[in-house]
């Protein structure tokens, strides 16, 4: 084999470590190292360097391993066998990682097993050579940057798992907001790792975590989010889960016939009205609570007290009014029709929740807006004609005085709409005002 005159790099770019392909050399040998490169030299077992860049002539001066060799006849060019490597001491900042499989954490937030995955990139620097070729090259002929992933694959792995594992657990983060704290644990890991490549002549310059997600395809995670999507729905329309039950109790109701909801439909409740079931039913529990400790406002202050007070605890004025039974024609009190709260007879609206009193004639008796009869004694209650603002007693089709239809209709079925009702009970068709 003809001896090598010059020795430089030949290889691709992105290798770290490159051993010229041949081994038959002699003094006088040019040995080229550009820039960001080293060079070093094995001859039998014993390596010599590293060469840093620059043109090196390969001599008995730099080299101590041959001066045994000028003992032998050469005609002063002693040819010799060596093996040469160079190093890339280049930063490649995009030696990508990522984890095989989820890891498997419970959210702290929402209590639900989760697959969690990570995805990121890091960049080395080769800072001893010598060390790097005999702890990780080896004999290969060359080390490229996919052989050192896969070795530091491992070590990687175990401590991001470890890192993402502590931050959720231990910080109380939920997975779905674990991206706002990647630069905290990006930076956590280079430290942790950094001696882990120091032991191998490397230098970890930057570790970066890109990525901390569960795969969208999971059914916990479909789950999760579908419930987040639904809750944040409700958020913006005012409703909650119970409100939500309700609303959609009353919408399979109408859509059933047959069903004893439907019933209820047809007795005045439209569909529409599921709406606002959630504050009835909180309304009606206030009430409950009124009755169970019955009370009368001051008629002095208007101040709540306790039923069996003489006196108002607020202003001292005398209570001359005791609790009576509820809607009693001979008590002195207005019950809300709304929230249970009793007031003085004579006012025009509930100190509690601000509803008007639109009292029964006969009874006395407070009742919802446009209702037609008495809650209580089932007598006719008065209400406004639309056209003329007249008053009118009962339950007439047209006014009395100026002839406007008083009974709104449906305007796809023609069925007859009771007042407050938004959607026909007969067809669902939405109220036209």
């Amino acid at each position: 084999m003809a001896i090598i005159d010059v020795v430089k790099w030949n290889a691709a770019p992105d290798l770290y470590a490159w051993k010229f392909p041949s081994e038959e050399l002699a003094t006088w040998t040019q040995l080229i190292v550009s820039e960001s490169q080293e060079a070093v030299l094995l001859r039998g077992g014993q390596m010599e360097g590293p060469f840093p860049p620059g043109r090196h002539t390969l001599s008995t001066e730099n080299l101590p391993v041959l001066r045994e060799l000028f003992k032998l006849p050469f005609g002063g060019r002693t040819p010799f066998s060596a093996e040469v490597w160079f190093v890339n001491r280049t930063i490649p900042l995009d030696v990508k990682w990522g984890t095989s499989d989820p890891i498997q954490l419970q959210d702290p937030k929402y209590r639900v097993m989760l697959p969690v995955r990570s995805f990121g990139q890091f960049g080395v620097q080769i800072q001893n050579t010598r060390k790097f070729l005999v702890k990780l090259v080896g004999t290969v002929s060359s080390f490229e940057r996919a052989q050192l992933v896969s070795y530091f694959r491992g070590l990687m792995i175990t401590r991001v798992k470890d890192a993402v594992a502590k931050r959720i657990i231990k910080d109380n983060v939920s997975i779905l907001e674990i991206s706002a704290h990647l630069n905290d644990i990006s930076n956590f890991l280079q430290v942790q790792m950094a001696g882990e490549f120091e032991e191998f002549g490397l230098k970890l310059v930057k570790f970066f975590i890109n990525s901390i997600n569960t795969p969208e395809d999971d059914p916990a995670v479909v789950r999760l989010k579908e419930a987040l999507a639904k809750r944040a729905e409700m958020d913006i329309v005012g409703f909650n889960y119970q409100q939500q039950r309700s609303f959609d109790t009353l919408n399979t109701a109408a859509g059933n016939p047959g069903a004893s909801g439907a019933n209820l439909m047809g007795a005045g409740i439209g569909l529409g009205m599921g709406v606002g079931m959630g504050g009835a039913m909180g309304n009606a529990m206030g009430a409950v609570a009124t009755s169970v400790q019955p009370t009368v406002h001051c008629p002095k202050c208007q101040a709540q007290n306790s039923a069996a007070a003489s006196f108002c605890a607020s202003c001292a004025a005398p209570l001359a009014q005791k609790a009576k039974a509820k809607n009693d024609p001979d008590d002195d009190t207005i019950t809300c029709d709304k929230c249970g709260t009793k007031v003085v007879k004579g006012s025009k609206f509930c100190p509690n929740c601000a509803d008007p009193f639109i009292c029964c004639p006969k009874c006395g008796t407070d009742n919802p807006e446009g209702q037609p009869t008495c809650r209580k004694c089932g007598g006719p209650m008065p209400m406004k004609c639309s056209g003329c603002g007249q008053e009118v007693t009962g339950a007439p089709k047209f006014c009395p005085n100026c002839g406007k239809a008083l009974q709104a209709k449906c305007s796809k079925c023609d069925s007859v709409l009771t007042p407050g009702v938004k959607f026909c009970p007969n067809c669902g068709t939405p109220r036209v005002a």
